[in-house]
């Protein structure tokens, strides 16, 4: 496995083409003033030890050097030995509603984005346990795997919208029973699905699934997002109409999410402005009987910085050495006759 050991660094690579826009502005200005001294192919025939190929060449092993100086303090590794790794923790399935109803604007600045920010949260107070993502509308689509990498999680996490479901509507059935069959084998009991949602559950049975859930060990945590009073849809700049060309109003439906927690002696929670509702399921969830669960990591990871290092000091002693005019000495050695 290859990773930088500290990738901050490599945001000093946009001095290269800041670097490689001088250089142009310079040659410009250069060829500019040489204009004023007549015609540049004259001028080229008296100053005959000017050498533009030279200049080029020093720039680029500039370039160069800089670039490997860049990328070797950024410690590139190479992981060298797989090793399993064994901790108490719980597989944590977070299922999120992305159907248009979750744009509802009745929790700033939407329902949508309200529960990104607190799945962000969450996986922040995480340390042992296994975090996977679905995205459900009219179907459900596995986002991101059971993994510990939390890193990963919050970047899958922010990019969570509707646009990546083509079928609107909210079959949450169809993500417990894509979850149901995405947990890790060997952990039964410790298996936990949180589900959020404004619960219009229109596809499908949602609880027959959680039903079924239950008999595999899963336990089904609720969050209900959104007001019972309901709030418009905004789509961009307009809002939802139906068929008729009223305006669509979202409401929140506890009961079948309550009824889904239940099933499986999960609990439900109605989200609020002040809190989603993770935090109080977190507290629960670590009552649960924590298992082992086994990951496969990089370890002893070997520096490979000093190459890169060391290619950047013969960069700039060649670029040292080399003179930015015509070598008198060699232009007698005229070998492409």
């Amino acid at each position: 496995m290859f990773r930088f050991a500290s990738p901050e660094y490599l945001y000093l690579l946009v001095i290269i083409p800041l670097m490689i826009l001088m250089y142009v502005f310079t040659m410009r200005v250069r060829h500019k003033a040489l204009r004023k001294f007549g015609n540049e192919q004259t001028v080229a025939t008296l100053a005959t030890e000017t050498s533009t190929r030279r200049v080029l060449y020093k720039f680029i092993l500039l370039c160069a050097a800089i670039l490997c100086i860049i990328v070797g303090i950024a410690r590139p590794q190479f992981g060298s030995k797989l090793k399993e790794v064994t901790r108490k923790g719980i597989e944590i399935m977070i299922a999120v509603d992305v159907s248009n109803s979750m744009l509802a604007e009745d929790f700033e600045p939407s329902r949508l984005e309200r529960t990104k920010f607190a799945i962000d949260r969450l996986t922040e107070q995480l340390s042992e346990d296994k975090i996977g993502l679905i995205v459900f509308a009219g179907d459900a689509y596995m986002q991101l795997p059971i993994t510990s990498d939390y890193i990963s999680a919050r970047n899958f996490i922010r990019e969570v919208s509707p646009n990546m479901v083509s079928k609107q509507g909210t079959a949450i059935g169809a993500a417990i029973s894509l979850a149901a069959r995405s947990f890790s084998p060997g952990s039964e009991g410790s298996r936990v699905l949180i589900i959020v949602s404004d619960g219009e559950n229109h596809e499908d049975d949602a609880v027959a699934a959680a039903e079924a859930a239950a008999k595999d060990g899963i336990k089904i945590y609720t969050i209900g997002i959104g007001t019972p009073e309901g709030a418009p849809i905004k789509i961009g700049n307009d809002f939802l109409k139906d068929d008729k060309g009223e305006m669509v109003v979202t409401k929140l439906d506890e009961a079948t999410l309550e009824q889904i927690a239940l099933t499986t002696g999960g609990s439900y929670i109605r989200a609020t402005n002040r809190s989603i509702g993770l935090d109080e399921i977190i507290k629960k969830i670590n009552e649960v009987e924590k298992k082992d669960l086994t990951s496969t990591v990089f370890e002893d990871f070997n520096e490979q910085y000093q190459y890169m290092i060391g290619a950047a000091l013969i960069l700039l002693m060649i670029n040292f050495i080399m003179i930015d005019r015509k070598n008198r000495i060699l232009a007698r050695f005229n070998i492409f006759k």
